[in-house]
């Protein structure tokens, strides 16, 4: 039987970049992916004739530029189109305007509030300051602070000079940051609701969070985190979609002699002698390998592939008790020509960018109110974009493709399984929303995909229809990602490894998980290290 040096379970991107930097180091690496398509949820798919939709993932802006290079990326086709700004459209028909430019949007706040332009400046100093502590911390692993050994004591202290170069009032303020509600840290600086409903936009996306729950705030740190040709914090648009990624970083890992088998299921990962020798698919047959490393999320590699009794009995209790809840939704939608917006101009360029309806605060926090009741939002908050107003490749000519992410979707209905009708009803919500915004919109629906927790969760494996495979909460990040003392890519199971974003840093389309494990493994293979003694006070 053949052994490989090292199996990727699933295909996503997280998956295919470790695969890379193995087979670039010339370990003879295969990825095995259920879906006869690679991908994960950042794929390019005609479901509709003359339609390519990103269809779960659908801006780019957190994949991180160093492994862009290192993969050699835009030598496979990769190119990042960025998008200027957008709008938020108000119920009395007005809009704010957005601008990736930061004078214009403070030109832009002036309009509806003197005082909030002036906050702007240093509201966005303080953010870009909490960016600067974390954005470092992103493509290293975390350190164990219960660890004596010397690369943990290292990054120890790579954390105490990072936090000595701050005064004692910012350290202050960066622990109250990380702990505050998104709207609570707006209200001190801003008093227009509909500039803080738009600066809120990145704190719920994904999670299971209002903008009034406490730790909100964080989630909006981690969407700053990225950048386009080197301006942080800006978004763009993988051109073809988002698949475009993933289909580079393919090419990268064949080019590097990887292999990849696609439409075959891990159904177990084998375990023998308390070390993982390979994996068993759905079909019955076996892979064997010195290592696997899974980019399934945590619950799914330990609790579905794994039996118990392999695992430490207060490792499995942490498992089980991450957060990993769903609730976001989206639709794809083919359109035969352009929608018009009552409350923008013909030719807007605002429409080439993210578009939202909810107009304040209060708004959101009502919508996640129907989340916790286990309701899908009656009044969603939806990030619509139109990527074919600056990428035409992905629909026939004069037509254009809407990507809509909505918040909130429950992962079960009131504690039911979500039904067909249920999600149909749901994305009806969906569009009613759009048309009381852009009367007409429903005359130009083609298609639409309607995509629901159940969906995210049976097709692309995320549990619950979790984007970021565990929430972005304070106690669920750096050495508690994704369990204190498993925070470092391995597992109480020698050679059993994760690279997907239940580890550190989290979820988004970014690849550092995926490039830290790699890194992690290769340093492992030079210089083993014995992960029992960590396992046994969990």
């Amino acid at each position: 039987m053949q052994e490989y040096d090292a199996i990727i379970a699933g295909g996503g991107h997280n998956g295919l970049v470790t695969a890379c930097y193995l087979a670039r180091s010339g370990l003879k690496v295969v990825v095995v992916e259920k879906n006869s398509y690679v991908g994960g949820a950042a794929v390019s798919r005609e479901l509709y004739p003359g339609f390519t939709y990103s269809n779960c993932s659908y801006v780019c802006s957190l994949f991180r530029p160093e492994i862009m290079r290192d993969l050699e990326l835009a030598r496979y086709g990769l190119q990042i189109l960025p998008y200027e700004g957008g709008a938020v459209l108000k119920k009395d028909g007005g809009h704010l305007a957005t601008f990736r430019d930061h004078e214009a949007n403070r030109r832009e706040f002036a309009r509806h509030s003197p005082r909030d332009a002036e906050a702007y400046d240093r509201y966005s100093r303080d953010v870009m300051r909490h960016c600067r502590f974390i954005r470092p911390l992103l493509m290293r692993t975390p350190p164990d602070p219960s660890s004596f050994r010397p690369r943990d004591l290292s990054e120890l202290a790579f954390l105490g000079r990072k936090l000595f170069d701050l005064s004692e009032n910012q350290i202050y303020e960066m622990v109250r940051f990380w702990t505050m509600s998104i709207s609570d840290y707006l209200d001190e600086y801003f008093e227009s609701p509909v500039i803080k409903a738009y600066l809120a936009v990145s704190a719920i996306i994904g999670t299971a969070l209002g903008p009034m729950s406490p730790g909100s705030a964080y989630v909006l740190l981690h969407h700053y985190m990225g950048d386009v040709d080197g301006n942080v914090g800006a978004w763009g648009y993988a051109r073809g979609g988002m698949g475009a990624i993933t289909q580079a970083l393919s090419q990268s890992l064949q080019a590097s002699g990887g292999e990849i088998r696609a439409g075959q299921g891990i159904e177990r990962i084998l375990i023998k002698n308390g070390r993982a020798v390979g994996v068993t698919l759905a079909d019955g047959s076996e892979i064997r390998a010195k290592r696997v490393i899974s980019n399934m999320d945590v619950k799914r590699t330990f609790l579905k592939s794994v039996d118990e009794w392999e695992l430490p009995a207060s490792f499995v209790k942490r498992v089980k008790a991450f957060k990993i809840r769903g609730s976001s939704g989206k639709l794809n939608i083919a359109l035969d020509g352009v929608p018009k917006f009552t409350a923008l101009p013909d030719d807007a360029p605002m429409m080439r960018g993210d578009l939202h309806f909810t107009d304040s605060i209060e708004r959101m926090e009502r919508a996640y109110d129907d989340w916790k009741a286990g309701r899908w939002s009656r009044d969603p908050f939806q990030d619509t974009m139109i990527p074919t107003m600056i990428d035409p490749t992905m629909t026939p000519p004069g037509k254009h493709f809407m990507s809509c992410f909505v918040q909130y979707a429950p992962p079960k209905i009131e504690g039911s399984e979500w039904t067909d009708a249920e999600r149909d009803a749901f994305g009806q919500a969906v569009i009613n929303q759009i048309e009381d915004y852009a009367p007409g919109f429903k005359n130009l629906v083609l298609h639409a995909e309607i995509r629901t927790p159940r969906e995210l969760e049976a097709e692309v494996g995320l549990t619950e229809g979790n984007i970021f495979q565990g929430e972005l909460t304070f106690d669920q990040l750096l050495f508690n990602r994704p369990v204190p003392g498993a925070a470092q890519y391995r597992s109480p199971i020698k050679d059993l490894w994760l690279c997907g974003s239940s580890a550190h840093p989290g979820g988004g389309v970014m690849g550092a998980p995926g490039r830290n494990a790699a890194a992690e493994i290769l340093r492992d293979i030079r210089q083993p290290t014995d992960m029992s003694d960590a396992y046994a006070v969990l």
